[in-house]
Order: structure tokens, then C-alpha cells, then sequence
């Protein structure tokens, strides 16, 4: 189940609402954890044994954590069975396929007949992000950050909260600990976090769904086929897809949570906005960043240790960005693009692109918005032949091929010129200080209205609707 559906809009959200505003204080936690696996199972029946396990097990581990003061060998050896076990199943789940897939590509180059086979399974939704929330309490925990919960019911309504379930945001525990144990529910809250909701909504199904048919639409065409304008005019459509798509879940997820009672972080601060790979990074998908520099990067040394050790620490965490993204090489080569980027913008470029000229103003804006579509492409297409055809399409200049005809350039943009003009205004800031100003007015109330039954009129009618990090 989706937040952009209508089973969702009109039947589990409502259903479960009036339940939990019912439901006396002490008794929401288990409703949030009991209608969380509830939602999870009406999208993976079978894994719902998985998460639930995931909950019980990493619930006695932070327990007995913090059974043991620090220096124990005892505590040092349940975090790291902890540990072993939540990133075994993740390894597990999403890479090993890959890994006996690369394993067999070896084997066939060293001339041995012998394979090993797939093994038949799928990727349970939402593991990568329930995976790294488990993560960051058990180290917060060992790290004596926070104490554990010695609820089951409080730590599986933080592990399974439907609002970040599925896609995040990345919400570690000591952000909601205290809203885990009390929190107040009030008017303005559930207000506040309708008009979220919708909002977000709008920004998936009426702009995210709609433009995603434009990148549908060159894929049909045919890598091949497609001219450099084209080519061009898909990538920007791509990047435009994923953002409202992610940022859309995410702004729905915020809402969520304002109706429940907590404070979701914010996810998404205007990216493409932004005047450099650095700052473009600082805004996208923040949570995920605060992730990896919070347990990875500082760990290793952050910035401490010399410009050679910061490098290094910027390859391994970009590195396992990209690969936390999918199991292919496309992410991993993604990960390493952004990594040499900012290791070039941090030693050469950062400070003319941060510069207040005009010069500066124009040229960092011009690079930014050369690298979102190229970025875009590396991950969105897996197959590395069709990836190659793809940037020489963008890149006619390394190819020498003969160009193709502009004629469904022309087609595509006369159908989709209102949507794409309309994705660049809300990708701004202006819209959203526009609409602050009237959100509790008649005025905002209406558009609200609006943007509601348009965007359910277009999931009545069937149109596309999916989410492109469920695969994630």
C-alpha cells in the first residue's frame, strides 16, 4: 500500500485515525505498532515475520546492551552480533544475487563452467530504511546516546511507524524517543498535518506521476532512436520524476506524523536550487546524509585527520551510498561520480562556485544543472550498454553518429511544455513562501481543495502511480 492511493486515502488512514484518536494515551503505541505491521503486510504479507522478528530480536539486543557497562567484553559482543545480524539480512536480502552474479561473470572469464544459482528471492519493502533506523539505536545505545527501551511495544511503533516505513525519512530514535513516551495531539497538529499531507500528494500524483510518463515515453522510443534534444529532455524529465516523486512520499510522511503526534525531520530543502554538488548534497535526502556522516564518516574521522584521510573517508561513504541505493554497478558508479565531484569542489572549485559575482551566481547554477540530469541518467539505467548509448545521445560529440530527427523532440514538449515549466517553478522556494502566507485562509483552504480532488480524480482514473524508491 501506497500514501498515493485510494485504499490508503480513504480506508486504512481514516479506519485507523479514528481508532487512535479514540484510544486512550497509553494504549496508542500499541495501536501505532499493531496498524503499522498491519499496513506493511498489505504490501508484503510474508515479511511482516521478518520485521516483527527484527523488532523482537533488536529489542533484547539494546536491552542487553545496556545490561553491561561500557568496556564489558559481553557489551561489545552483542553490539557486534547486533550489527552482523541487521546488515546480514540486508546483505542477504538485496545482495546476494548480486554478489553470485559476479561471482559467476568471474568464474565464466576464468574458463570454469561451474555457476552458482539465484537464489529466489525478493526485497522485502523498506529495508534499506528500517534497517538503518534499527542500526542507529543499537549503536545510540552502546554509545550510552540513549537508553534503551525496555518496551517492546514503544521501540516496535519507532521500527515500524507507517509514515517512514516504506521510504524514510530516516528517523533516528533519540529524535522521537521523548514523543514515543508522551506526546499531545491537538487541533492545529492533525490541521497542520492534513494540508501536509496534501501537499505532498500533489506534489506526487499531479507533477511526479504525470512527468514520469514523459521518461516512459523516450524509454518506449528507444534509447537508439532518440535524438540529443530528446535525450536531453528525458533526463530532465527523469530528475524531475524522482524528486517530486521522493520528495512528495516524504512531505506526506512529515504530515503523517504531525497527525500522530511526532516531528518527522525534513528530508528535502529545495535541491536544485542549489550552486554546487556540495550544497546539492546538503539538501537531498538529508536524512540519509546525516546517517552516513553521523556513523560513518565522523567515525572514520571526518575531516580530523588531513586532506588525504578526508578524501579517503568521502570515497567509502559515497561508495556505500551508491550501493545502498541498488544492487548494480550503475549506483556504484553513481556514488563515485558525486565522490570525485566533491573531492574537486572541496580542493579547487568550492569557493569560486560559492562566490557572490554574478559570474559565479550564473556558472554555478549552469553546473548544478548539468550535473542533476547526467546524475540522473547513471541511476536510473542499470544496463551499462544502454547507458553508454544513452550519454553519447547527450553527448553527441564523443560519438560521431549520425543525428536522429527532431520530430518526437517536438511532439513530447508541445504535450508536456505546461508540466515540465510547472516542475521548475515548485522545484523553487517561492511557491511553497507563497502558499504559506495564505495556508490557514480561505484562499489555501480552496487550492488545498483543489489539489485534494485533482489528484484523486487522476488516481480514479488510473493513472501511472508508482514510487520509484520502493526499489530501494
Amino acid at each position: 500500500m501506497v500514501f498515493s492511493s485510494l485504499s490508503f486515502i480513504f480506508a486504512f488512514l481514516p479506519a485507523f485515525l479514528a481508532l487512535y484518536y479514540c484510544v486512550p494515551a497509553k494504549s496508542k503505541n500499541t495501536l501505532l505498532f499493531l496498524g503499522s505491521l498491519l499496513f506493511y503486510s498489505f504490501g508484503e504479507p510474508f515479511y511482516i515475520l521478518l520485521i516483527f522478528a527484527s523488532t523482537v530480536l533488536n529489542y533484547l539486543f539494546g536491552l542487553g546492551i545496556a545490561r553491561y557497562k561500557r568496556g564489558r567484553a559481553e557489551r561489545l559482543f552483542l553490539f557486534w552480533i547486533a550489527l552482523l545480524y541487521n546488515f546480514g539480512l540486508l546483505l542477504f536480502f538485496k545482495y546476494a544475487n548480486f554478489f553470485l552474479e559476479n561471482i559467476n561473470l568471474l568464474l565464466k572469464v576464468c574458463g570454469i563452467h561451474w555457476q552458482f544459482f539465484r537464489l529466489n528471492v525478493s526485497l522485502p519493502l523498506g529495508i534499506s530504511f528500517y534497517t538503518f533506523q534499527i542500526v542507529s539505536y543499537i549503536i545510540d545505545v552502546y554509545r550510552d546516546k540513549v537508553k534503551a527501551d525496555k518496551s517492546i511495544v514503544s521501540l516496535g511503533a519507532y521500527i515500524c511507524m507507517f509514515p517512514q516505513l516504506i521510504a524514510g525519512p530516516i528517523v533516528v530514535y533519540s529524535d522521537i524517543s521523548e514523543s514515543l513516551k508522551e506526546r499531545k495531539i491537538s487541533i492545529e497538529n492533525i490541521d497542520r498535518g492534513l494540508k501536509t499531507f496534501i501537499i505532498g500528494l500533489g506534489y506526487k500524483v499531479i507533477i511526479a506521476n504525470r512527468i514520469g510518463t514523459l521518461w516512459n515515453e523516450v524509454c518506449t522510443i528507444g534509447f537508439e532512436s532518440i535524438s540529443t534534444p530528446l535525450a536531453w529532455l528525458g533526463a530532465f524529465a527523469y530528475s524531475m520524476q524522482l524528486y517530486f516523486d521522493f520528495w512528495g512520499y516524504s512531505v506526506m510522511a512529515i504530515g503523517l506524523g504531525d497527525m500522530l503526534g511526532f516531528t518527522m525531520p525534513e528530508n528535502f530543502r529545495y535541491p536544485y536550487t542549489a550552486r554546487s554538488v556540495t550544497e546539492f548534497w546538503r539538501r537531498w535526502h538529508i536524512t540519509l546524509g546525516s546517517w552516513f556522516r553521523e556513523y560513518v564518516y565522523i567515525p572514520l574521522g571526518g575531516n580530523r585527520k588531513g586532506t588525504l584521510r578526508t578524501i579517503a573517508n568521502l570515497f567509502v561513504v559515497w561508495l556505500l551510498v551508491g550501493f545502498w541505493h541498488g544492487a548494480a554497478w550503475n549506483f556504484v558508479l553513481w556514488g563515485l561520480l558525486i565522490f570525485v565531484l566533491l573531492v574537486i569542489e572541496k580542493t579547487i572549485t568550492l569557493r569560486f562556485l560559492n562566490g557572490n559575482n554574478i559570474v559565479a551566481w550564473l556558472l554555478s547554477h549552469l553546473y548544478v544543472m548539468l550535473y542533476i540530469p547526467v546524475s540522473w541518467i547513471i541511476f536510473a539505467i542499470t544496463d551499462f550498454s544502454e547507458l553508454r548509448v544513452y550519454l553519447l545521445k547527450m553527448f553527441p560529440f564523443f560519438s560521431g553518429v549520425q543525428a536522429a530527427p527532431l520530430t518526437d523532440f517536438w511532439r513530447l514538449l508541445e504535450i508536456y511544455a505546461p508540466l515540465l515549466i510547472a516542475s521548475v517553478i515548485f522545484s523553487l522556494s517561492s511557491p511553497m513562501k507563497l502558499f504559506e502566507k495564505v495556508r490557514d485562509k480561505a484562499l489555501g483552504i480552496i487550492l488545498l481543495l483543489a489539489v485534494f480532488w485533482y489528484a484523486v480524480y487522476l488516481l480514479a482514473i488510473g493513472i501511472n502511480n508508482p514510487f520509484l524508491y520502493f526499489r530501494f
